[in-house]
């Protein structure tokens, strides 16, 4: 884990982490990705579903702060994750402002783009062998 408490959230976490925290019952997944992302790509069975933005135009989701404070009950952390852990950051800032305890899940779902712009093959929560599924 790498501290960002300066940065306005708790930290980052490795996939692993966040999905150790999980399993345990220590924190909520939440996934930020968009409702087209989750049903292209992927999805964690059990995982949170809160869109940061939607799709499409990627508009900010008005419900995010009510949803979030919902999906998690006091005293429990938040690791949010996103495609390539660059939106999660924002999310989990809001979130430290709304009083939870929230962490990025470093590399998202599926990790940044190789060579030819493919995500999938350089880290994430899936390349990990993190439980996902499709469809």
């Amino acid at each position: 884990m790498q501290p960002r408490g300066e940065q306005g959230y708790a930290g980052d976490v490795t996939p692993q982490l966040a999905c150790d925290w999980w399993t345990r019952g220590d924190a909520v997944l939440v996934d930020v990705r968009s409702d087209a992302e989750r049903e292209w790509v992927g999805f964690v069975p059990g995982a949170v579903a809160i869109a940061w933005k939607q799709w499409p135009g990627m508009a900010m989701n008005a419900q995010f702060d009510a949803a979030l404070r919902a999906a998690v009950p006091p005293g429990k952390k938040a690791v949010l994750m996103c495609r390539s852990g660059v939106r999660s950051i924002a999310a989990a800032k809001r979130a430290t402002e709304l009083g939870i305890e929230a962490y990025n899940v470093l590399e998202g779902f599926e990790g940044d783009p190789d060579e030819q712009g493919h995500r999938g093959r350089r880290g994430g929560w899936r390349f990990r062998g993190l439980p996902w599924r499709q469809g």
